[in-house]
This record gives C-alpha cells, sequence and structure tokens, in this order.
C-alpha cells in the first residue's frame, strides 16, 4: 500500500509538473517572467500557508533554515526566473526536453554531496543524458533561442540543487512541510519584484492571470507537497527517475494546448536524455559483492519538474 501511494505520487508529480511548461508561455502572454515568478510563488505561498494550521506545519529548527532559504533560492527563485526567461524564446514541449536532464544532475550531486553510490552505468547514463541536453541547447539557430535553452539548463540544475538540499530534511519533516518552507522562502526573496507583478496583474488577459493561479495552486503548491512525499519514501535517484516521463507528457500537452512542434534536432536530444537516464537507472545484478547496507524505512539513498 506504502508504495502504491509513493507511485501515486510520482504519477501526479508528472502530471502537475508537465502542464505547468505551457501553462507558462500562457502566462508569459500578459506577464514578464520576474513578474510571473513572484506571482506564482506568492499564490503557491498562500494556498501552502492557507492548508499548514489544518495540516500541523511546525516551527523549522534554527540550524536548518540555511538550507530552506538554500531550498527555497534555487529550487523556486532561480528555478522559476530562468525557466520564466527561458521560455520567451524555448517552446514548452522543448523546455521540458531541457529539464529532463534533471535526474542526471541530481545523481551527480547526490553522489558527490550525499554519498549516494554513482556506478559506471550511472556515470556514463548522466553523460548521455546532459549531451542530450546540451544538443538542444546549441542546436538554435537564433541567439535569443540558444541563450534562452541554456538559461533552461541552468533552471535543470537549479532543480537539481533543490532535490540534493531537500532530502537531509525530510527525515525531519514531512513532505509538506519542506515544500512550504521553501515556497515561503523561495516568495520571501523575490518580495523586491512584487510592485511590478501587482502592476502588470491590473492590465494583464483573463487568461494569462488564470494561467498564473493554476501555475501557484496546482504545479507549485500541490506539485512540490506531494514530490516531497514520494522523495521521502525513495532515494533521490529513483525518485527523479519518474521526471524523464514528464517530457512525452507536456510534449502531448503542448500540442494540445497551444499547438506547439518542437523541432526534430530537440526531439533527438530528448531521446538521447531518456536513454541516457534509462541507462542512469540500470540496475545492475549483484556479483559477488559484498551487498551496501540497508537504509531506513523512512529515507532510503538516492528531481519535475
Amino acid at each position: 500500500m506504502k508504495l502504491d501511494k509513493t507511485l501515486l505520487a510520482l504519477a501526479t508529480t508528472v502530471l502537475l509538473w508537465a502542464t505547468a511548461f505551457p501553462a507558462i508561455r500562457v502566462a508569459l502572454d500578459g506577464y514578464g517572467p520576474s513578474q510571473l515568478s513572484f506571482l506564482r510563488l506568492a499564490v503557491a505561498s498562500l494556498a501552502l500557508g492557507a492548508a499548514a494550521p489544518s495540516l500541523g506545519v511546525r516551527r523549522p529548527a534554527r540550524t536548518d533554515l540555511w538550507r530552506i532559504a538554500l531550498a527555497g533560492g534555487a529550487g523556486m527563485s532561480a528555478y522559476q526566473l530562468l525557466l520564466n526567461w527561458g521560455e520567451i524564446h524555448v517552446p514548452a514541449g522543448t523546455a521540458s526536453l531541457i529539464v529532463a536532464a534533471v535526474p542526471a544532475m541530481s545523481a551527480v550531486l547526490a553522489a558527490g554531496f550525499l554519498g549516494e553510490r554513482l556506478t559506471p552505468a550511472k556515470t556514463g547514463g548522466s553523460l548521455v543524458a546532459l549531451a542530450g541536453a546540451a544538443l538542444i541547447a546549441v542546436s538554435g539557430k537564433e541567439s535569443g533561442y540558444t541563450a534562452a535553452a541554456w538559461a533552461v539548463l541552468a533552471a535543470a540544475c537549479s532543480q537539481a540543487v533543490y532535490h540534493l538540499t531537500v532530502k537531509p530534511l525530510l527525515r525531519r519533516y514531512t513532505g509538506f512541510e519542506v515544500a512550504t518552507y521553501a515556497m515561503w522562502a523561495g516568495t520571501a526573496l523575490l518580495a523586491p519584484l512584487a510592485p511590478s507583478a501587482f502592476r502588470a496583474a491590473l492590465g494583464a488577459p483573463a487568461g494569462a492571470t488564470a494561467a498564473v493561479v493554476f501555475l501557484g495552486i496546482l504545479p507549485s503548491a500541490a506539485g512540490f507537497a506531494v514530490w516531497g512525499y514520494a522523495v521521502a519514501r525513495l532515494s533521490v535517484t529513483a525518485a527523479t527517475a519518474a521526471l524523464y516521463l514528464v517530457p512525452a507528457v507536456t510534449l502531448a500537452a503542448s500540442y494540445l494546448w497551444l499547438g506547439e512542434r518542437p523541432r526534430p534536432v530537440a526531439i533527438l536530444g530528448g531521446l538521447i536524455t531518456i536513454a541516457g537516464l534509462i541507462l542512469l537507472n540500470k540496475r545492475r545484478s549483484p556479483v559477488n559483492h559484498i551487498p551496501a547496507p540497508s537504509p531506513s524505512p523512512a529515507i532510503p539513498p538516492r528531481h519535475h519538474s
């Protein structure tokens, strides 16, 4: 039953984060990247704050504040700013193909900072996945597209840092608490953008504003909350592996919602990335080696949108 709930949480995260990419394109019709970043996080913070009392959200320990600030700064503030700016030029489906490299980045960071084992297969898979994302980034003929694609890749790196940062927090707090802390921290860091964002809201099209509300409540508030539930019960690598399904869902949603068709080279780069992620998560059968100690049930060793 626990596994079923975990898989359901992963599936929900994939669906919510996949639909965020086309929703961002809609919201950008009425808001600038920085304005959208603040408003999305502000809506999410309000939604999480409304649910916090009934879900018993505790005050975090002072010793964890620096980690919460890092999670909010990387996974919320920086990720939103970079992704929103990138999607001005990069189609939603293509952006999702670049962000698909997050599991590879997360695996490398987890090996370096959390001591998770990085096998030859994981190393090779990570390199292949990153090569696919880089191929998409350099494939644009227009300078604006290329720069924006690199910004999206930087956003993916920011999200990988978030996954790494929250893992220790999930030993002491619930997934909902961690998502709430990080969202509030990210919103606070972007508070200087509030006046510009509120002015933009006065004249923005109704569809763009509806997209902002959708992004704040579902992909942000609900998405990060259910993601925290899943990653607390799986290793970082295993949990983020589910995210390579996001591009497929995003491509379908972007076609139906926006009529977008990605470039062939973007599809090729995405396939290379996904192939690398499959290699990254390939399990090697144990042969004459001493098994690693079993992790605790609450948090095995080890990334959505």
